[in-house]
């Protein structure tokens, strides 16, 4: 407790305490509902009698400012008196819709506890002495060497392992990379349009100029990425983020091509390769051009955002920069969860959790596109069978932002297409519908209510 006591001063210690924790309740220093020391500990703390601070607490007991119960530690109830009205409740729960088809999160409940459990057991008992100090930067040596293995082995990707840089997500990774490229001298970056609106916030604040480049079903249209004289190019080759299309063959040729004629760098977003219901998924567009292509992934998509945990695996020419850049953010990303993660992976549980989640994940992307064709047979679905999302389009004259204002009216949260775009003026026809944290029955449900939705917005 921030109470103090002076034994030269004119008044009592019981008088000084009582005073402080009043003027410390009427200022909210200390707000309504929150517990004080014990008796014995604040008497402990401050080197007083205990009946001292017991008269004390009575004292502020019966003028309202706190609650006392036997057994249990006195709380702040306030009082009329108070000088100023106590803030709002920062913490108040957040009310969840009804159906919560918001892309971007995997199934949260299904996080695999037991055997993460394990692995944070395993790396707590095999971490040394100096593991905990503030040793490797970039990344735990263990955990580089698992990503490497693990990359090599699923994504096709090529490096070694002091090429992995290990984030806090793909967040700050793409942060690095963009304040990296402009120490180089970049000054222009290509991105898809559309495209996750936090990739425009990276860019931003890294002073980078944005050009948006169009995708189609093919991804990324490299003859329109021709006109633009960008240093860089952002790009989502495996599952495009939001249309969900796949860069075919055709198109990863020329953007190789583009590439090593104009002496520039891609970043490729690998976020949910693993999850391709279809077939096999293509392998990382890295593997092709190691030198001129960072690889960036995560484990927010695969495991749970809470993870925090992302990976890059940077060419040589870039590899400085962002090093340097990591080390000015912070001291890395926390060792304990590295360890256990390395554990993780190299017990193969990822693996298992992937084979579990891809069949899982596929039972309900097939129940969304059976329950829109049942409820709204005009909708068109976008995209590869892959991922967590789909992307649907309606009517002509349909406009997605009025139908995700109703539908949230209905309880049900959605985003509209047209929030991804560089130039958000226009309302497209287009929805984004998450359904990897929704049972097939849930979804069904919500389908309902979104048709109806729609209905509600066309009258």
């Amino acid at each position: 407790m921030l109470v103090a006591v002076d034994r030269e001063g004119s008044r009592t210690l019981g008088r000084q305490i009582e005073d402080q924790l009043r003027n410390a309740i009427r200022d909210c220093a200390l707000h309504p509902g929150s517990r004080l020391p014990s008796t014995r500990d604040l008497a402990r703390e401050l080197g007083v009698s205990r009946p001292i601070v017991v008269d004390a607490y009575a004292q502020l007991a019966g003028e309202g400012y706190l609650e006392l119960r036997a057994g249990a530690r006195p709380r702040v109830t306030g009082c009329a008196g108070q000088s100023r009205p106590p803030a709002a409740n920062p913490l108040e729960p957040v009310t969840e819709p009804r159906y919560d088809f918001r892309p971007g999160s995997p199934d949260l409940a299904s996080f695999p506890r037991s055997a993460w459990l394990r692995s944070v057991r395993e790396a707590l008992a095999g971490m040394r002495e100096s593991d905990f100090g503030y040793t490797e930067r970039t990344g735990s040596a263990g955990l580089r060497l698992a990503l490497r293995d693990y990359l090599g082995r699923v994504r096709g990707v090529v490096a070694d392992a002091d090429r992995v840089v290990v984030t806090s997500g793909w967040c700050q990774g793409r942060t690095l990379l963009c304040h990296a490229l402009v120490s180089l001298g970049a000054r222009r970056i290509a991105i898809e349009d559309p495209c996750h609106d936090e990739v425009r916030l990276s860019c931003a604040s890294a002073g980078l100029e944005m050009v948006p480049v169009p995708v189609d079903d093919e991804g990324l249209r490299v003859d329109a990425l021709e006109r633009t004289a960008v240093d860089a190019v952002l790009v989502t080759p495996a599952h495009q983020y939001p249309m969900g299309s796949v860069m075919s063959g055709a198109r990863r040729g020329a953007l190789l091509e583009w590439l090593r004629r104009h002496q520039a760098i891609a970043i490729e977003d690998d976020y949910d390769a693993e999850f391709r219901y279809d077939r096999a998924p293509v392998g990382a567009l890295q593997g092709m051009a190691p030198e001129r292509i960072v690889y960036a992934g995560t484990a927010s998509k695969t495991l749970a955002p809470a993870m925090r945990l992302g990976w890059l695996v940077v060419p040589p020419r870039l590899l400085g920069p962002v090093q340097w850049q990591q080390r000015q953010a912070d001291f890395g990303v926390p060792r304990i969860e590295q360890h256990a993660f390395a554990d993780f992976l190299s017990r193969g549980e990822l693996d298992r959790h992937l084979r579990r989640m891809r069949a899982r994940y596929r039972a309900r992307r097939d129940a969304l596109v059976e329950a829109l064709s049942d409820t709204l047979p005009e909708v068109r679905v976008h995209g590869i069978r892959a991922g967590l999302h789909v992307t649907i389009q309606l009517g002509e004259d349909d406009r997605g932002r009025v139908i995700r204002d109703e539908a949230a009216r209905r309880g049900v949260a959605l985003t509209a297409l047209s929030d991804y775009y560089l130039d958000r003026s226009g309302d497209s026809s287009m929805l984004l519908l998450g359904y990897a944290r929704c049972t097939e029955e849930v979804i069904r449900a919500g389908v309902r209510e979104l048709a109806a939705a729609v209905r509600a917005a066309r009258r």
